[in-house]
């Protein structure tokens, strides 16, 4: 591994105009961190990272790198970029075990969060930097938000989530509630009342986006992000069809085929994948079969009716009338991204949201409520990992700003 890294790391150019950090959302100082690697001087490279960007273990593996930071390489135009998800992977994971940093001197202010995803992880480690006595309350029974129950484990390991509650959660003196959820016994005015002089909110976005056709409530029908919440409750039988063609339906496709079902098939409405083409073609690899400008008509016991599609020249889809044909399958996966649940917002006043059920902020994170701060997908809808990070960091600092504002007490 080492020396396989290391070749990466002296394949980098140390470009004066690097477009590598160009194209990471969070402006990861990429040649920085081979510069120190190759130094030897992992420690600080290590260090550099996390503070950019407390996720990089993370990142380093669940990031889109072909069209962030790899992408944009320069020696893409020769051949093949640096893989700075390789070294990126190195330096954090060996750094991480090395990291015995315990919690800042407090300066008395409490701070909850809301959800434990990547947005809410963000906003409690860096107010922790700050001093803040920081509490996450998280409604499931670990923390991690999607990073656990909405990425496959053979894409992310649990372990690298258990570490990180460890090292950055437990070890900085955070405090974690799991099992609880806000906006039923205990609600946003109950924070304010008990002290906590700012909420972020981080519910992320577990409703999943149905298709509006018929069948969808039978039995052998699920959706994607309950069904990677918990695969193992699930009994697909030998063929599945996945509707959809994003990250999520071939995380979905591949744990199927690992869990047992032979024929997997994921349909799409275009004559294209959205997921990243890493993913795609490690679908393909694993035996995951693909149908093209297929539209999901009706849904039955035994299959689902598709109709033929065509595109045309300005993007547009149309079904083919007349092309109905049935596709069987003992299973139905649907997986057509989500939107956001509205347990706080049904029970907090003064939080706005728009037609979709996001929670409506500026760009630093500030709501329609004084005190109440957002970021990541329940603002956004769903993005990736390190584009929640990016947006998390500022509100990071907004949520700062804010209480440094507050009067004394």
């Amino acid at each position: 591994m080492a020396l396989h890294v290391m070749d990466e790391a002296n394949r980098c150019l140390q470009c004066k105009n690097p477009m590598c950090r160009t194209g990471c959302p969070i402006n990861t100082n990429i040649p920085e961190a081979i510069r120190l690697l190759r130094e030897n001087k992992l420690n600080e490279a290590g260090k550099m990272l996390f503070l950019n960007n407390p996720l990089t273990t993370v990142c380093s593996l669940v990031c889109n790198h072909e069209k962030q930071c790899e992408g944009h390489c320069v020696l893409n135009h020769k051949g093949s970029p640096v893989h700075f998800s390789t070294i990126e992977n190195y330096i954090s994971t060996t750094y991480a075990n090395q990291m015995t940093e315990g919690p800042k001197p407090s300066n008395g202010i409490k701070v909850a969060i809301v959800g434990s995803g990547p947005a809410g992880l963000t906003i409690a480690v860096i107010l922790a930097r700050y001093g803040y006595q920081v509490t996450i309350f998280e409604i499931r029974d670990k923390i991690g938000g999607v990073l656990r129950y909405g990425i496959p484990e053979f894409r992310l390991p649990k372990s690298v989530l258990d570490d990180f509650e460890m090292r950055h959660l437990l070890m900085k003196g955070i405090k974690v509630r799991p099992n609880t959820t806000i906006g039923t016994s205990i609600t946003v005015d109950d924070l304010f009342r008990d002290g906590y002089k700012a909420i972020f909110v981080g519910t992320g976005t577990w409703r999943p986006n149905t298709l509006g056709i018929k069948g969808e409530t039978f039995g052998n029908v699920h959706f994607a992000i309950d069904y990677l919440a918990s695969p193992d409750s699930y009994h697909l039988g030998e063929n599945v069809i996945v509707i959809g063609v994003g990250n999520a339906a071939m995380d979905v496709a591949r744990t199927a085929i690992r869990k047992g079902s032979r024929n997997v098939t994921c349909f799409a409405r275009r004559d294209s994948v959205s997921a990243s083409q890493y993913e795609y073609s490690y679908a393909q690899l694993e035996g995951v079969k693909f149908e093209f400008n297929k539209s999901p008509v009706e849904i039955l016991d035994d299959g689902v009716i598709f109709k033929d599609t065509v595109t045309d020249e300005n993007g547009k889809t149309t079904v083919v009338e007349g092309s109905e044909k049935t596709y069987p399958s003992d299973s139905v996966i649907i997986s057509v991204s989500q939107g956001a649940m509205n347990r706080i917002v049904s029970t907090t006043k003064g939080l706005d949201v728009n037609e979709k059920g996001l929670l409506i902020a500026d760009e630093n994170g500030h709501t329609s409520r004084p005190g109440i701060f957002t970021s990541g997908d329940v603002v956004s809808g769903a993005k990736t990992v390190v584009e929640a990070v990016a947006a998390s960091k500022k509100t990071a600092e907004a949520m700062h700003e804010y209480l440094q504002s507050l009067p004394k007490e």
